[in-house]
């Protein structure tokens, strides 16, 4: 079911937000070639307890899922596009990196996500990196009162279709608030004036996930989390959590 939040109860969630922020940008300082992924989750766990925070990944167990998801991290590397699990796994030189992270503060969860590259950029990669933030601001943008919930997944979908990148069947965003995921669930393509209406007091996770291949297929590695992309090619993932309100929309998760 879907809450509606206060004002009051929108500032708390910034807060989280900004914990989340904070972590991102310490894992993007800290990544570089030689690094680990193990590294990176380290540094985004000083984050959270630098700040009183929680992880809402760390022993999240959905219904898919074979093990509690044992990090605060998602690091997703190339041809994974979602849910990576944190490894011994150290960056190479021109690697395509997808970090996702939140946090739960005073009982408020935020959700937020980024993806680079590290050393030497290939020109494909940046191109992909970019449309997938403007496929992220086409759909805040969208975010507005007496939108739809179509409005931002058609907002999404023409930015990344537009650019001849696939979109990973059934994945989207969601719903953010006392939990990580709530309702309502956000796609990343969809037809515009159609969904749930937009009201004041919704906050969303918004988040785009491009594959370069231009094929929506992906499969499940063997550790049952991380999503590949069925042709090999790379994948970028970024979101931010977002309120709806009167004066437009608000992003939770703004890194400086």
């Amino acid at each position: 079911m879907m809450e509606l939040k206060t004002n009051t109860s929108i500032d708390a969630m910034h807060a989280a937000g900004q914990v989340t922020g904070a972590a991102l940008t310490a894992v993007r300082k800290a990544a570089d070639v030689g690094v680990s992924l193990l590294e990176l989750d380290e540094v985004a766990r000083e984050a959270l307890r630098a700040a009183g925070a929680t992880s809402p990944f760390l022993g999240y167990r959905p219904s898919f899922a074979p093990t509690p998801f044992p990090a605060v991290i998602c690091a997703s590397v190339n041809d994974a596009i979602v849910h990576g699990i944190p490894t011994t796994y150290r960056l190479r030189d021109g690697d395509l990196v997808s970090i996702d992270c939140g946090a739960v503060l005073d009982g408020w969860a935020s959700d937020s996500a980024i993806s680079f590259t590290v050393g030497r950029a290939r020109p494909a990669d940046v191109r992909l990196i970019e449309t997938a933030e403007r496929a992220l601001a086409a759909g805040i943008a969208a975010a507005v009162v007496g939108n739809r919930i179509g409005d931002i997944a058609h907002a999404i979908g023409t930015v990344c279709r537009g650019g001849g990148y696939g979109i990973p069947d059934g994945f989207g965003g969601h719903g953010v608030g006392r939990q990580m995921h709530e309702d309502p669930p956000v796609p990343n393509e969809g037809r515009p004036r159609r969904g749930l209406p937009l009201r004041h007091g919704m906050v969303l996770a918004i988040e785009p996930m491009l594959v370069a291949g231009g094929g929506d297929g992906y499969h499940a590695a063997p550790d049952g989390w991380t999503l590949r992309t069925d042709d090999g090619s790379r994948a970028a993932h970024v979101e931010h959590t977002v309120a709806i309100t009167d004066e437009g929309p608000r992003v939770l998760t703004a890194r400086a």
